[in-house]
């Protein structure tokens, strides 16, 4: 269940940023995805019935971008978008190229990104890391998820470093394993100010899984494993002082997680 403004669930996300004690974090968007809803998750068209404030026309909208962490004049980013590409796929559009303007809509030159942290290796999440803006940066990487590679990534092999479950990435960052979408999917963990963001990458894609954390994406690389993980996710989520990112999360990229009726909640946070 979410209970946003339902226009907000169906158009994706431009810039947002949440400040917690002394760290700043921006969703940086680079493009959108619109996939249809039956093919993307295991459902049918009744599952749907109950939920058409999600749907636009059958399709599940989101954004796809970054999202930055700034801390005492240093910047992280995790995950880069899609990049400048347009794709149609089997569930769907997928379509990148705007991270450089986001960026230098914030004032922020990619040369001052000193790390690159990904989630996972699929193309909508990469999609700038080996552009010559960001050949500075290191790219930093479950050592499962890069063990477990479909593709062998020449240009971004010499500036990887492999990270473990729980190791502090940057300044009040942590990566936090997190299977299942892909064999080494990683979501990142932003403490600061007394509070917690959990950055759950593509653990959820859209934010009806909140309430649906049961209904598998055709996509995930253990459907299982994955579900079992988005119900753990959701424990997290609903602890005080957390609150989640999505960075497909149409524009309701920040929230919170509430328990009502027994059910999940999705509560959009804006800065």
């Amino acid at each position: 269940m979410t209970n946003p403004p339902t226009d907000r669930l169906r158009r994706p996300s431009g810039i947002r940023s949440l400040t917690l004690g002394d760290t700043k974090l921006i969703f940086v968007p680079d493009g959108l995805a619109r996939l249809k809803a039956t093919s993307w998750l295991d459902t049918t068209e009744e599952d749907w019935a109950p939920h058409p404030e999600h749907l636009d026309d059958g399709h599940l909208v989101g954004g796809v971008g970054g999202l930055l962490v700034e801390r005492d004049g240093r910047a992280l980013l995790i995950d880069t978008g899609a990049g400048p590409l347009t794709m149609d796929t089997d569930y769907g559009l997928l379509t990148g190229g705007a991270l450089l303007e986001s960026l230098a809509a914030l004032g922020r030159e990619p040369g001052g990104i000193e790390a690159v942290a990904v989630t996972h290796l699929h193309i909508d999440h990469i999609g700038w890391a080996d552009h010559p803006a960001f050949a500075h940066a290191r790219v930093l990487v479950a050592a499962s998820e890069w063990t477990h590679r479909q593709d062998p990534h020449d240009a971004l092999e010499p500036r990887v470093r492999t990270v473990a479950d729980g190791e502090e990435v940057f300044p009040g960052v942590r990566a936090m394993l997190a299977p299942g979408h892909t064999a080494g999917h990683t979501a990142y963990v932003v403490e600061a100010g007394g509070q917690r963001v959990i950055a759950f990458g593509d653990a959820f894609h859209f934010p009806v899984q909140i309430g649906h954390p049961e209904w598998e994406v055709m996509a995930d690389h253990d459907r299982k494993q994955a579900a079992a993980l988005r119900h753990r996710l959701l424990a997290e989520l609903a602890e005080p002082g957390t609150i989640g990112f999505g960075v497909h999360f149409a524009d309701v990229v920040f929230g919170r997680v509430t328990i009502d009726r027994g059910a999940p909640v999705w509560h959009p946070v804006d800065g």
